[in-house]
């Protein structure tokens, strides 16, 4: 049973509205400074401190979860480009990775909420629990590069399994920086993949 929603106040931001095309779900190519407003993220050079701010609310907020929980685990902040970047380290996290990372998007999305209302801006930072997004990101740049090679060798187009919309960027990241070849996004959620073209 959910709780009933509290009125917003003039001392509450208000949360964002949920959408389908989230900043990580942006029909690629990617734009990485797309966050919903007309500005620049951190416009007036506050950019860096909103991002170490963000960094803090959600370890803050981790910390309660993982105590609520009873988990052990440390909180490393970090800021990553134009991200704030968030790890929960050590202790057995398993439950909080969840199959196929499940449970961590989730839980990134709920720390993203938390920062939003905190700080009034919605949030793009990522979340990492025991590695796995690491880990994840080195086995998908290996099959990217792959899949270009024997695109750029064969001239047929490959289309990859199912990804969630950090897996689709780190395989367009690779992608772009290989020539002959480019990536496309296919499909709706949570069935979106990406495809691998040769250049005309």
């Amino acid at each position: 049973m959910s709780a009933p929603q509290q009125p917003v106040t003039d001392d509450q931001p208000a949360l964002p509205d949920a959408d389908a095309a989230s900043d990580d779900a942006v029909v690629e190519p990617v734009d990485v400074e797309d966050d919903g407003t007309d500005e620049p993220r951190g416009a007036g050079g506050g950019g860096d401190d909103l991002l170490v701010r963000e960094g803090d609310v959600a370890g803050d907020y981790l910390e309660r979860l993982l105590d609520i929980l009873d988990v052990d685990g440390d909180i490393d902040l970090d800021v990553e480009g134009d991200r704030a970047s968030v790890a929960i380290v050590g202790g057995r996290l398993n439950d909080l990775i969840g199959p196929d990372g499940a449970t961590l998007e989730a839980l990134q999305e709920l720390t993203r909420l938390a920062v939003a209302q905190s700080t009034g801006v919605r949030s793009r930072l990522m979340l990492d629990v025991g590695g796995h997004r690491a880990k994840r990101r080195a086995d998908l740049s290996s099959l990217a590069a792959e899949t270009a090679r024997r695109v750029s060798s064969s001239g047929q187009p490959e289309r990859l399994s199912p990804m969630n919309p950090f897996e689709r960027k780190v395989v367009h990241d690779v992608i772009a920086s290989v020539t002959g070849v480019h990536s496309e996004s296919e499909g709706e959620e949570p069935n979106r993949r990406v495809v691998v073209l040769p250049d005309k």
